[in-house]
């Protein structure tokens, strides 16, 4: 997972700043840290950017303009500077449960995480609504749960539902696909309108839907406010650091209600 161009070390060192980790943390902290730094976004099917899932793209968007990403974006490029760092890392693929049924096959992006100690961890920064914080894959957690078979159930730390992972291993290429349906079809939830969102520190999180900006407390409870063009771009920059000079259109918009 080669990120060509400049000094790989260099881009490690500006990576880790990123994120406000050092390459001697352990790689829980690490995950948690890149979780809490990078927003999980969609801006760009929005903005008209095309979304580029090679390395060297992403790191571009993610660390030199410090932009978020989905899945194939934000595990993308963890898991090239996890390689980096030493470890032996591969994509794993997933269907997300959703209300009424899952999701296609490699709906999802995760990692395969090995350092080491020879333990094969799950570690996922790119899912939204919550992070897998390098569990090991093989033994049974809330948020881990091995089913007959071989396939696993990750859920959130509370046991909620997330997605039925599977295990074999894929490459980089396998996702291009779903990851081109998920930015285009008028049928993807990521392309009724932008989203950008981020855990609030100790607990909680807030997002910002179109113009709604969404603060969610750790006991659930939320505050709901309609922003002007102005204070969503002020949002933007001073809740997420993302700087835009113009707000994200909706490609497929939904209709009223949807």
């Amino acid at each position: 997972m080669d990120v060509t161009g400049d000094d790989p070390e260099r881009k490690v060192v500006d990576y880790l700043a990123r994120i406000g980790a050092g390459a001697d943390d352990d790689l829980a902290t690490i995950t948690e840290r890149h979780y809490r730094a990078v927003p999980f976004e969609n801006l760009s099917i929005h903005l008209g950017e095309p979304i580029d899932t090679r390395p060297g793209a992403l790191f571009d968007k993610i660390v030199r303009r410090r932009r978020g990403g989905f899945c194939y974006e934000l595990n993308g490029l963890f898991g090239w500077l996890l390689a980096e760092l030493g470890y032996d890392v591969g994509f794993l693929g997933a269907r997300v449960h959703g209300p009424q049924s899952d999701s296609a096959p490699l709906a999802h992006q995760a990692l395969r995480v090995t350092g080491d100690d020879g333990v094969a961890r799950l570690v996922d920064v790119g899912f939204g609504g919550f992070a897998v914080p390098a569990l090991e894959l093989a033994r049974e957690s809330v948020q881990v749960v091995p089913q007959p078979g071989g396939d696993i159930e990750v859920r959130d730390a509370h046991g909620g539902p997330g997605y039925r992972l599977d295990t074999r291993e894929y490459t980089r290429s396998d996702f291009e696909p779903t990851a081109y349906w998920t930015a285009t079809h008028p049928d993807s939830v990521f392309t009724g309108g932008p989203t950008c969102t981020l855990p609030l520190s100790p607990a909680g999180r807030v997002t910002l839907a179109g113009r709604q900006l969404i603060r969610t407390a750790a006991d659930g409870t939320r505050t709901e406010d309609d922003l002007s063009d102005g204070e969503a771009l002020a949002a933007y920059r001073d809740l997420f650091g993302i700087a835009l000079v113009r707000l994200p259109v909706p490609l497929h918009p939904r209709p009223s209600g949807e």
